[in-house]
């Protein structure tokens, strides 16, 4: 049975210019600021063009795709809070979703009293968060903080409060959009049984996540969203592998970074140029070995000088899972930069990551998720074997070498 059913829909977004619908005083404040000329050039984003999908009841369906696929959009029309601009949309059961971090919680009320107002949002009842309100708050974790406004909430405190609230609901359906990207490792394992339990109880499971190992470990199938359209539907392992491959067809790991556009950012300061080099900076590589040393260098352009500047990179998995990041910030250093290019090194020490294929993203920001520039997955870094841990047989799928030696073995006396 048929629980979600799209038909050629598509969403397009105008942009640029004033204009269009508003209130009078607002059409004849755009029209004078223009000095009565004629109105701004827009045009048209479109976010979603003719997708087709249909999903059946009781499927946990992964959504993957880079930013501006038009993955939230999909979940914000399936959950009624924006209509398409064209094609059909067919939903068989109850829908509840949880696509922000909080939604529906008000910053003056408490913890106790925004499950409630959240809950009736999400459409529960007064009844039914009652017999329900011990297990949200359980599962949660935040009893300590049940009685404090959530304004004094950190992210991390809503997500798992608001996630709480959603996963007790009893809709047919369930719409998460990265609840995975906040919250620590025990508050993760606990989202991935709820989703689970929900699997078992015959829901219907739409998540979106940059977590690739997650969306491996939960997901029966997986939808990949290139440009507003899918662009393969299948298996996890099908879909997966070929969204990564995706990203090993870019830049490589020696690149010109200019005329990438998939980033994000306020624009300050621009990343022009990726290079790999040996530690002592004097060669250019194109591959690590497993307990090298290697150096990064970033090329950058500053629009205007700027003080306690973060630099960071990246490691992840070809799965999006996140091994570790360096960062100016994480290493104690106040950087300054002044206007115009620049560069900026970083050298890695004894690289313990095991052989394989990894990604690197790239940002520079400041304090408080103030991005300049956030290049997500943009290079690719290969790691090649050596004899520095050993033999390194029989490791699995570790992603990580120890430096580490066994003794031998004590026999102790009877």
């Amino acid at each position: 049975m048929l629980a979600i059913q799209a038909d050629r829909l598509s969403k397009v977004f105008r942009i640029g210019g004033r204009g269009g619908r508003g209130m009078l005083r607002e059409v004849l404040a755009g029209w004078a600021s223009r000095g009565g000329g004629r109105a701004e050039g827009k045009r048209d984003l479109w976010v979603l063009r003719d997708l087709d999908l249909t999903i059946q009841q009781g499927e946990v369906v992964g959504v993957v795709g880079k930013n501006g696929a038009g993955k939230s959009t999909l979940l914000k029309i399936f959950s009624r809070i924006t209509p398409p601009t064209g094609g059909q949309v067919r939903l068989r059961g109850k829908v509840t979703s949880l696509l922000e971090v909080g939604t529906g919680f008000h910053e003056e009320l408490t913890g106790r009293e925004n499950v409630y107002l959240s809950g009736c949002i999400l459409g529960m009842s007064r009844r039914q968060i009652d017999r329900a309100f011990d297990s949200i708050v359980a599962f949660s974790g935040v009893e300590a903080f049940l009685d404090t406004p959530i304004k004094r909430y950190s992210s991390g405190m809503r997500l798992r409060l608001g996630f709480s609230v959603a996963a007790h609901l009893d809709g047919d359906i369930l719409l998460v959009d990265e609840v995975l990207a906040v919250g620590d490792g025990e508050f993760q394992r606990k989202c991935l049984a709820a989703v689970g339990d929900l699997q078992r109880q015959g829901r219907t499971v739409l998540l979106v996540s940059h977590n690739m190992a997650a969306i491996e470990g939960l997901c029966s199938r997986v939808v990949w969203l290139d440009a507003g359209k899918v662009r393969l539907d299948g298996s996890p392992h099908e879909v997966l592998s070929a969204y990564s491959e995706s990203f090993s067809g870019g830049a490589g790991v020696a690149a010109d970074l200019s005329t990438v556009t998939q980033r994000t950012g306020s624009g300050a300061v621009r990343f022009e140029r990726f290079d790999l080099l040996t530690a002592d900076g004097s060669t250019a590589i194109s591959t690590v070995r497993i307990g090298d040393g290697f150096m990064m260098r970033l090329h950058f352009r500053a629009h205007e000088p700027m003080r306690s500047l973060i630099f960071g990179v990246q490691f992840t998995t070809l799965l999006g899972a996140l091994v570790t990041q360096t960062h100016t910030y994480s290493t104690g250093q106040d950087v300054t930069v002044t206007s115009g290019r620049g560069h900026i090194d970083v050298v890695v020490r004894d690289f313990n990551l095991m052989p394989g294929r990894y990604t690197l993203s790239l940002f520079a920001a400041h304090l408080g998720n103030l991005y300049h520039d956030y290049l997500e997955q943009c290079l690719d870094l290969e790691v090649v074997p050596s004899s520095r841990y050993g033999q390194l047989r029989g490791m699995g799928n570790a992603v990580v070498a120890l430096d580490s030696s066994w003794g031998e073995p004590v026999s102790a006396a009877d």
